[in-house]
């Protein structure tokens, strides 16, 4: 998966104070990836009291009420007597706790808890204060649960992977502890110096219903493409200077003619690392002078820009759903108890597959530049696949082939997985979002883009360095040789053919933890977008 961003995970640990309103993405980054402690606010713990006090009441209430008083899903019109209500709530976390498959990412679970406390502060779940302090205590402790990968539907929330961390707060199923080791949730907790939690009238519905897993993988994926999207500009214009292409087409006020705000920022980064290129401005004055690039290079602002639309799009709908209260039923501020469909992970679900199909294009357009610069007839006098000795050497040939297997898989991993609702609970839950499947899916695509930009950026400094004669030539623009020298600082520089995965993986995780952004950054005096 793709490595976290420095620059998404604050160095220094800190708190997040979880109230009544939303949670903003940098507070759920730390916490997730950064190992950041919560707090509960007392104006969370207020709210949390007068609504259980709501709960409370409709308890001893004899007519039925869902969640309170019934059983779930299509058994909600059997009503439970009180002496079976807290057996209730825990059968319904052990039975919805069957998740499947390959082990979920810890930021992941991280993620989606925090979601998950932060719906609980809000008020309007309806349970104790002790139940929302309990969940803190799992956070802070860095207790994780281990849920595999299938069991959510995305409706009535991410059902199956919560249920699995209110199974840990009953010190029931299998968790990580701080180090990362596998153990009973019951060793957990003790070895904490927590106790196991009774759940009581609707506990166990609130801690499951909600799109929190979801959310969780969109908010950590805004984070890994707005870093990636940087990469790609920056990858773009490192190939256009080695393909010896012309830099007009990136003019503000031919980019103003279509006034695409993510196309501006791209075409202004382009520039940024495109300036002061000698190798671009001898094509200005020499005998043969570019007219027009191929599309893979004249057109990068217009896809890179729309990746950054379709990002913008995405970051409205988290920040919606993190001022979101997803339960069923809920709890209103005037003191009613009423069933919803907030639960439903339609929104999120769709944004996940927009912005699986944004990653596909990205990479598809990186592969294609790659391309360019392994074949002698279109890479303007460099050697054959940038071999040393060609046919001796096979130089970046099966690089190429890595990057267009992965390209192939981010095609089928941009099929959306929102539109494949499934009915489940007896045509109760007849129409599902599939989000969290959604999610799971972006995740890997963002590494496969991780690694395809990888590839190029390789590629075109193998070129740069072809064309410069080494790495400390003047000829090449300041800001791609400062990026030339990050990759030579853990690859070397061309000659006959080395060992190359580790040299793609390296790379990768130059890209994957920011430090060739942060390189490129270094020699400028304000950021690239």
């Amino acid at each position: 998966m793709v490595l976290f961003s420095q620059e998404s995970a604050p160095g220094t640990v800190r708190t997040v104070n979880v109230g009544p309103g939303p949670l903003e993405p940098g507070e759920i980054l730390a916490v997730a990836r950064g190992g950041a402690r919560v707090a509960l606010t007392a104006e969370s713990l207020a709210g949390m009291r007068s609504s259980r006090s709501v709960i409370e009441s409709l308890a001893a209430d004899s007519k039925p009420h869902y969640g309170v008083s019934t059983g779930f899903g299509a058994l909600a019109t059997k009503q439970i007597p009180p002496s079976q209500r807290t057996v209730l709530q825990r059968s319904l976390v052990r039975s919805h706790a069957a998740s499947s498959g390959q082990e979920v990412d810890r930021e992941v679970i991280r993620a989606l808890m925090l979601n998950r406390l932060s719906t609980l502060a809000t008020g309007r779940t309806g349970v104790r204060p002790e139940v929302a302090s309990a969940y803190a205590d799992l956070l802070n402790a860095g207790i994780t649960p281990v849920i595999g990968e299938y069991g959510s539907l995305g409706c009535s929330g991410d059902l199956a992977p919560l249920s699995h961390c209110a199974l840990a707060l009953m010190g029931e199923g299998r968790v990580r502890d701080a180090d990362g080791k596998e153990l009973e949730a019951s060793a957990a907790l003790a070895a904490a110096g927590l106790e196991p939690l009774e759940l009581q009238e609707k506990e166990g519905l609130a801690l499951i219903n909600g799109t929190d897993g979801m959310l969780g993988m969109l908010t950590l994926a805004i984070a890994d493409l707005r870093r990636l999207l940087t990469v790609a500009d920056i990858a773009a214009a490192m190939s256009v200077e080695g393909l010896l292409g012309t830099d007009a087409v990136f003019a503000a006020d031919l980019q103003a003619l279509r006034p695409q705000p993510g196309q501006a920022e791209s075409a202004e980064n382009i520039r940024t690392v495109l300036r002061g290129s000698v190798l671009v401005e001898e094509q200005k004055t020499g005998e043969f002078t570019r007219v027009q690039d191929a599309y893979s290079l004249r057109c990068a602002p217009q896809v890179h820009g729309a990746a950054r639309s379709t990002l913008a799009h995405a970051e409205h709908v988290a920040a919606c759903e993190r001022a979101s209260a997803v339960d069923n039923p809920v709890v209103t501020p005037d003191g009613r108890v009423e069933s919803n469909g907030n639960f439903h992970g339609a929104p999120v679900g769709y944004v996940l597959d927009f912005l699986a199909i944004a990653v596909a294009d990205l990479a598809s357009m990186s592969e294609r530049r790659t391309d360019r610069f392994l074949d002698r007839n279109r890479s303007h006098g460099l050697n054959a696949f940038l071999a040393h000795d060609p046919g001796v050497d096979s130089g970046h040939m099966i690089a190429q082939y890595a990057q267009a297997g992965i390209v192939s898989e981010l095609k089928r991993l941009a099929v959306p997985a929102s539109v494949d609702s499934i009915p489940s609970s007896a045509m109760q839950e007849d129409h599902v979002s599939m989000g969290w499947a959604a999610g799971l899916k972006l995740r890997k695509a963002l590494d496969g883009l991780t690694r395809v930009l990888a590839v190029e950026i390789l590629t075109s400094a193998r070129a740069l360095d072809m064309r410069d004669g080494g790495l400390h030539s003047s000829r090449s623009a300041p800001v791609s040789a400062a990026v030339r020298a990050a990759v030579r600082s853990v690859v070397d520089g061309p000659g006959p053919d080395r060992y190359l995965a580790p040299e793609i993986e390296a790379v990768y995780r130059l890209v994957a933890d920011g430090s060739l952004v942060t390189a490129a950054n270094a020699v400028l005096e304000a950021p690239l977008h």
